[in-house]
Parts: C-alpha cells; sequence; structure tokens
C-alpha cells in the first residue's frame, strides 16, 4: 500500500513539474478566490449580527426586559421595584419606562411613532442613547415640555430622501404638536435629535416619563423596565436571580425580545450565502474537472503505457488524486492569504451598513468547514476523469 502511494506521488510530481504551468497556476488562483468566497460572505454575515446584538443590547433592551405581570397594564409600584433591583449583584442600572402610540405634527407633516418616556438619569445607566445626540441636547430628569428625536423622524427637506414618514426636516428649537391616546394635545420644543444607527431609536421619540405621567394621570408605574448587566451571555442566569430575589412580572432577555427580526435578516443573508457557496463549490469541482479531464486525455497513451507494465488502475486514479489535493492545498494557502488582507483592510475600513459599520467575523469552525468542503470537492472532480479514462482497455489508450 505504502509503495503504490510513492508510486503514485511518483506520478504526480512528474505530472505537475512538465504540464502546462500557465493552466495550473491559473486553477490555483481559482481555488484561491473560491475559499476566499467560501469564508468572506459567512464572515459578513457574522459581523452583521454582532452588530445587531450589540444594537440591540445598547439602545433598544438592554440585557433584560421586565413587563407588567399576565393581565396588567403597567408594572404598579416601580419605584419600589427599580430600587429592589438596583441592589441585586450583577445589576448596574434599571430604567424604567412608558412606551406608547402617538401623532406628531409639524407645518403639516403628520406621523405616528413610538413615543418612550423615560428617566433620563436611569436610562444613561442602561443604554447609550444619550451619547448619541447629533445636534442639541439629550433630555434632563426635570424637562416638562421638551422632547427628543430620531433623525429619521426629523428628517430632510427634501422629503425624497427620506425612507420613513418624517417631519419634513424639522431642526432643534422648533416646536412639534404631540397628541396622545387619550386625546390630550400637547406642544413640545425639540431639544435634540439623535442620530443612533439604530433604526429602532432613530425613527422616534422621547420625553421625561414625568410628563407622560402628567398627561395620563398616572404614577409611580411603568409598562416596561430595562435592566443592564455587568455581563452579557449569562441573561438566563440573572433571570432566574432576580425571580430569587421576588421579581414576579414577566422577564425576558434581549435575544427573546429580538428573536423575530434577528432570525428574519439573518435567514434571508443564509439563503444567499448558501447560494453562493453551492455556485462557488459548483465552480471549483467544474475548473479542477476539467483541468484534470484534459489531463488525462492528453495522457491516455502514457496511461495505457503505464497498465501495461503492470501498474495498477487505481495507482494511476491515485496519482491524480493527488494532483487534485496539490491544487487545493496551494490554493487554500494562497486564498488564507487574501484573506487575511482582507480582513485587516475591513477591521480597519468596516462596510456601513444602514445599521453602522460592520466588520467580518471569522471562526476557526468555519474556515475548518470550508476548507473541508473544497477538499471534498477538489477530490470528487479528480477522481471522476481519471477514473473514467483509465476504464480503457490497453490498447485502446495505446492507440489514443
Amino acid at each position: 500500500m505504502f509503495e503504490e502511494s510513492r508510486v503514485a506521488f511518483f506520478l504526480a510530481k512528474r505530472s505537475i513539474v512538465r504540464g502546462n504551468k500557465g493552466t495550473l497556476y491559473l486553477t490555483i488562483l481559482i481555488i484561491g478566490m473560491v475559499f476566499v468566497n467560501l469564508i468572506f460572505l459567512p464572515s459578513i454575515i457574522s459581523g452583521v449580527a454582532v452588530l445587531f446584538n450589540q444594537q440591540t443590547i445598547d439602545y433598544s433592551y438592554g440585557n433584560l426586559v421586565i413587563e407588567p405581570k399576565k393581565n396588567q397594564v403597567y408594572i404598579e409600584h416601580a419605584d419600589e421595584l427599580q430600587r429592589k433591583i438596583e441592589r441585586i449583584p450583577g445589576v448596574t442600572g434599571v430604567s424604567p419606562r412608558y412606551l406608547s402610540g402617538t401623532t406628531i405634527v409639524y407645518k403639516g407633516n403628520e406621523v405616528t411613532p413610538i413615543l418612550y418616556a423615560i428617566n433620563p438619569d436611569d436610562d444613561r445607566r442602561v443604554l447609550k442613547i444619550a451619547t448619541k445626540v447629533a445636534s442639541g441636547e439629550f433630555l434632563a430628569d426635570g424637562d416638562t415640555d421638551q422632547i427628543v428625536i430620531g433623525y429619521r423622524l426629523a428628517g430632510n427637506y427634501d422629503e425624497r430622501l427620506d425612507v420613513i414618514p418624517s417631519l419634513g426636516g424639522v431642526d432643534v428649537g422648533k416646536v412639534v404638536d404631540v397628541t396622545y391616546n387619550n386625546g390630550v394635545t400637547r406642544q413640545y420644543r425639540i431639544k435634540g435629535i439623535i442620530n443612533s444607527d439604530s433604526y429602532d431609536v432613530d425613527s422616534n421619540a422621547f420625553i421625561t416619563k414625568n410628563e407622560y405621567e402628567s398627561v395620563y394621570g398616572l404614577e409611580n408605574q411603568a409598562n416596561q423596565m430595562l435592566v443592564r448587566t455587568v455581563e452579557t451571555g449569562n441573561e438566563n442566569e440573572m433571570r432566574t436571580t432576580l425571580m430569587a430575589f421576588g421579581v414576579q412580572e414577566k422577564i425576558w432577555t434581549w435575544q427573546e425580545k429580538s428573536a423575530n427580526f434577528l432570525n428574519q435578516i439573518i435567514g434571508s443573508f443564509n439563503i444567499i450565502n448558501f447560494i453562493g457557496t453551492v455556485v462557488s463549490l459548483v465552480i471549483a469541482i467544474v475548473v479542477i474537472f476539467i483541468v484534470i479531464f484534459i489531463n488525462t486525455v492528453y495522457r491516455r497513451k502514457q496511461i495505457g503505457i503505464l497498465k501495461a507494465i503492470g501498474i495498477d488502475r487505481s495507482v494511476i486514479i491515485q496519482s491524480y488524486l493527488f494532483q487534485a489535493l496539490f491544487i487545493f492545498a496551494i490554493g487554500t494557502l494562497i486564498g488564507f492569504g487574501f484573506l487575511a488582507v482582507i480582513l485587516q483592510l475591513l477591521a480597519a475600513n468596516p462596510i456601513v451598513f444602514p445599521g453602522g459599520p460592520v466588520a467580518p467575523v471569522v471562526d476557526a469552525m468555519l474556515i475548518v468547514r470550508s476548507a473541508l468542503s473544497l477538499l471534498a470537492v477538489s477530490l470528487i472532480a479528480g477522481y471522476i476523469p481519471a477514473w473514467l479514462t483509465t476504464r480503457e482497455d490497453i490498447l485502446t489508450a495505446i492507440r489514443g
């Protein structure tokens, strides 16, 4: 067995050395590009997932979301619950809030965003919205007649540039009319405009919790409470801890609150990635198949002579598998080099998506899986033409 492999390796080496160098180099380059393609798009998808996850934590939900008990509209005694949770080890901030639909009007432009009512100081300890004020200022706890809005909601003077219905380019300092679900209408001066790259934040509006309670006649309640923890990734354990400390309200993790939207995004990308992967592997099979097939056809007489002098058919097939392995190995190494350069460039200059800058995220399993897939198709593409050609009888092969 070992001797047969040595003979097969020798034949493969001679074929590579004496073969067409231009064709060989081009084939190796194509395999390298296929390897890059197998890893690049999945790494971008992983980068998008990382970006979305971090934005969800930083701008939408924190780590945990507490909502009212079943059949209740509000969390009662919100201040007491907030103080209880803040004393739990591992919690760094708690932000009670209200959210509801409203109608905002400015100079004939009418929009219906979600209005978030917050305690600004509490919100700063949980979310990073206050750090993303593009113009003006963020809310303060004592504000009663002021509002902060996202830049998408503010819009552009040229409304053709807007991706959602907007207020037509409203600026800081302008006054807007806000109509609540209970029919109350109040005027608010725009204190700040936020640009966070988070769609949920940039499309909606914020006022203080005290102002909201004065409109609805509420006190010391909330319909949502966000919790920030020291570590990300242990949300299920922290939920159990909160329950052990007597929190009886519904507790959700940020993954559960964002699961449907994230799954839709990643699902769409994965379909594209699957198609791209299949196409890349088909290209690899076709390229290696053509190169090996032409090589076997060109060397039919030599194959016939080898069989005539007693070289077993399996040894000849094995020699072409070695050639396919050589093309795969060198192509993969070159592709890995290209990929390293591309990843370094994109790490320094991330791709800007609508949700923010995305840098590729590559894990070892992705590289291993891509290399094994490419290895499998390379062996298949090397085996089939060698098997077909070596089926011929000796005299037919020698005659050519």
